[in-house]
């Protein structure tokens, strides 16, 4: 019996715990400022972090992506880019045209 409770006042302790951080986030929130020196610099950590895992599954790709060339990946990644940045910023169209692009590169080595 003492076992069960145990069990139930840690997932209470939890939630109180990730509820507690969750709200004094939210009270915090108002306090930020965007255009601060703080809030740029983890702003640019967060877009280098973003290049450095799209470059690394560029050059060194795990499971499936292993089976395409280098050329490939890096053709339907510029493809994708080049979609994005003519397409106004449109992610899901430069996504989606990358993707078809090294489906296709595939397809033509393989025919």
């Amino acid at each position: 019996m003492n076992d069960s409770l145990n069990i139930w006042w840690a997932i209470a302790g939890a939630g109180a715990v990730t509820y507690a951080a969750r709200d004094l986030g939210v009270l915090l929130s108002g306090r930020l400022n965007t255009d601060g020196v703080a809030f740029r610099w983890v702003a640019a950590v967060a877009y280098a972090l973003l290049a450095a895992l799209i470059a690394r599954l560029i050059v060194v790709p795990l499971g499936p992506l292993q089976a395409t060339s280098v050329p490939d990946r890096l053709v339907s990644a510029g493809l994708a880019l080049a979609v994005y940045l003519l397409s106004k910023h449109n992610l899901m169209l430069g996504v989606a045209t990358g993707g078809a692009a090294l489906a296709l590169l595939k397809l033509a080595a393989i025919g």
